[in-house]
């Protein structure tokens, strides 16, 4: 049990955590410091307007990705919401457009699940729209039990790593053409307990469903610190980050024990108007100009694991995703 709430509820829960088990104080000291550090964190604002900017967020029909569509609305960007339930994607349409008071937002089908369908979506927005100028990698699967995707990639490994990495190698040429542009990947905490299995990438040799998770996110940081130093000179820059424990139906697949701890720890659990903030702080905040490749939580640049700064394991993996992909980025 242990294990999963570092992987996902390290920083909510850990007062929690402490207090029951006073033993575990020295080991998770520094844990628990920065948790305190970041709680009494002065909130992030910004008036940073975004008009005649292009936004692009996967998974905005719901939970975070919805809540950051909203406020990026409201600074006057143009929104293209990006999600495989085209009715769930039509209600977050019309909520977003209520909310901000601008009606320049629309909704496309695409289900990471499936790189038919990726290669699809690329082709028409491609095809449709003029420029990319910050490409929001938000949607994501959580814990959920063993499967696979129309490809034939674990599931979590395949929506949350494979999917945005075609996404994002298929939407470049045309991110680089709108720059100064940004490519933002949400990942989690739980990357910091996570390896990448190279001779077992899809989990078929044995499945834990909270390793295929961490793992998962672990190459979303990989992917988001090799990409940086691809586009160095581009104008294109690029960030991952933890949102936080929030408050949505993304640990729906979460066993008993943990789905009551999750209940019980429900009021230090962020909502997810604050779970987008730090997706929002990535995507409008102007002193990161100057930043790219870098992992942040809470609103500020934070350390991602030192395997998440492996520049031999990001290329293995990088160069791993092509040949599962079938393509070519050097």
């Amino acid at each position: 049990m242990f294990s999963l709430l570092q992987q996902e509820c390290k920083m909510s829960y850990l007062l929690c955590f402490v207090l029951s088990h006073p033993c575990c104080w020295l080991r998770h000291s520094q844990k628990f410091l920065n948790f305190l550090q970041s709680f009494f964190r002065r909130a992030w604002s910004s008036a940073e307007k975004l008009d005649g900017k292009t936004v692009l967020i996967t998974g905005a029909n719901t939970g975070i990705g919805k809540e950051t569509a909203k406020d990026l609305a409201k600074r006057g960007a143009k929104i293209i919401i990006a999600c495989r339930d085209m009715e769930k994607a039509q209600e977050a349409l019309k909520e977003v457009i209520e909310t901000s008071g601008n009606d320049n937002v629309k909704c496309m089908k695409l289900d990471l699940s499936d790189t038919k369908s990726i290669r699809e979506f690329a082709e028409a927005f491609n095809r449709d729209e003029p420029k990319l100028n910050i490409l929001i990698n938000n949607a994501g699967v959580m814990v959920c039990p063993y499967g696979k995707t129309a490809d034939g990639f674990e599931t979590q490994i395949g929506v949350n790593h494979f999917g945005h990495f075609l996404l994002t190698h298929l939407l470049l040429d045309l991110i680089k053409r709108s720059a100064p542009a940004r490519i933002i990947t949400v990942s989690s905490m739980a990357h910091s307990w996570g390896s990448i299995n190279l001779e077992d990438i899809n989990s078929e040799k044995s499945y834990d469903k909270s390793k295929a998770y961490s793992q998962s996110k672990l190459a979303n940081v990989l992917f988001s610190h090799s990409l940086a130093k691809r586009l160095e000179g581009t104008g294109v820059t690029t960030y991952s980050l933890h949102p936080g424990v929030v408050k949505t139906d993304l640990g729906r697949h979460l066993n008993g024990p943990l789905q009551f701890f999750m209940k019980i720890s429900s009021p230090l659990l962020k909502t997810p108007v604050q779970g987008a903030q730090t997706s929002i702080y990535c995507a409008v905040e102007p002193s990161l100009e100057n930043e790219t490749g870098q992992y942040y939580s809470d609103c500020a640049r934070t350390s991602c694991s030192s395997a998440g700064k492996d520049d031999n394991l990001a290329q293995k993996l990088w160069e791993l995703s092509c040949r599962m992909l079938n393509i070519t980025w050097a």
